[in-house]
């Protein structure tokens, strides 16, 4: 087997195609959206080749068949804020061979350590943490737009070559069909009616206004934790442009008080249950499939992408009232059986202890690792 640097169409192309290959027979599995995959790996749209560098490989049996993928990548503004400068590597996918694993990583660990790494994370992104982020270790089944899906093989894989887990992050699974505890729905109504308070959803004919106030709200936020590097404005923008064609505008909340945007909820339908029949092409094709299943298909889930609270206004009840929000817009539609409270580290006890507060269950695990040479 040998490593085979991603450089032209044709090796760009198999790489994009190859998980399809490997999942052919699992029913849980959703392709992603070639264009979305791509789009991490292009210059012109994703912000984060301004301070970082990126490649990618794939793996050929002694047949020339490919039979694993690995990408690695330096984001130059958060390598240093480690111990040890630290790289990333995501995208991987491998037949069941420890031997074939084995031989990405070490790929990806020489290209890495060339450039002056001395560890590695992953599975991460080349970009933020709210998609294609994370080794799932609990909860094999279908995924949601932009979630990492993988076989449960590929743990010892990442256990045997020495990885070592640095945090995991939680999807919460909410029944939709049961009602708020008590509790949790005086104290959102109470905050909801506060002096100074008020909740808009978003409007896209406002957009720079909105995203504005993301960032404003997410550099604050999360300003504190470990290895945090605030938002662009770049990301935002190539985000909310990914999204467009699935964003139902009710589902994005922003809270103020006294016109200061003070914290946000990013909620999207999980239209993963329509995307599952294009196979991850929405060429003319897909595009017509994907109109019809949207049509003939009752999206019954929705997923909260992100939530953020400024610090000042933490323990203020300000998240129960977004997701109170939400409840009060999707409720009377009669169709959303489920909501999928993503994307919480274990370490974030703050908004654990909130999705607690609503009943919400325990439903899926990604893991990230972290491998120091």
């Amino acid at each position: 087997m040998n490593a085979i640097e991603v450089n032209d169409l044709r090796t760009a192309r198999a790489f994009i195609e190859l998980p399809g290959q490997l999942y052919k027979n699992d029913q849980n599995w959703i392709c992603p959206l070639h264009k979305d995959v791509e789009a991490v790996f292009d210059p012109q749209r994703n912000v984060f080749f301004a301070h970082g560098v990126c490649t990618r490989w794939l793996l050929a049996n002694g047949n020339g068949e490919y039979v694993g993928r690995i990408a690695a990548f330096i984001n130059h503004e958060k390598a240093n804020k480690t111990p040890q400068p630290t790289g990333g590597i995501g995208f991987f996918e491998c037949i069941d061979d420890p031997q074939a694993a084995h031989l990405l990583f070490n790929t990806a660990k020489a290209w890495l350590k060339e450039r002056g790494m001395q560890a590695m994370d992953g599975p991460i992104n080349f970009g933020e943490n709210d998609k294609y982020w994370g080794l799932l270790v609990e909860g094999f089944k279908p995924p949601s737009l932009g979630m990492n899906y993988n076989p449960p093989y590929y743990i010892p894989f990442f256990d045997s070559y020495g990885f070592q887990k640095v945090y995991d992050q939680y999807t919460n699974f909410l029944d939709a069909t049961i009602p708020l505890p008590e509790r949790f729905t005086k104290i959102a109504d109470w905050v909801m009616k506060k002096p100074g308070y008020s909740f808009r959803h978003f409007d896209k004919n406002h957009f720079d206004r909105f995203a504005r106030d993301f960032q404003e709200i997410y550099n604050d936020a999360w300003s504190d934790f470990e290895n945090f590097t605030p938002i662009e404005m770049g990301t935002i923008k190539e985000s909310f442009r990914q999204m467009q064609a699935i964003m139902d505008e009710k589902i994005i909340w922003f809270a103020y008080y006294k016109d200061e945007p003070i914290a946000f909820v990013l909620c999207l339908p999980d239209v993963n249950q329509v995307l599952r029949h294009v196979n991850g092409k929405l060429d003319l094709w897909g595009k017509l499939k994907f109109l019809w299943y949207r049509n003939t298909t009752t999206i019954d889930r929705l997923r909260i992408i992100i939530m953020g609270c400024k610090k000042k206004y933490q323990h203020h009840g300000i998240e129960s009232a977004l997701i109170r929000c939400l409840q009060i817009e999707v409720l009377p539609r009669n169709t959303i059986k489920g909501v999928e409270l993503a994307w919480v580290g274990d370490f974030n006890e703050k908004m654990l202890a909130i999705h607690e507060a609503t009943g919400a269950k325990k439903d899926k695990v990604h893991r990230t690792y972290r491998y120091i040479f």
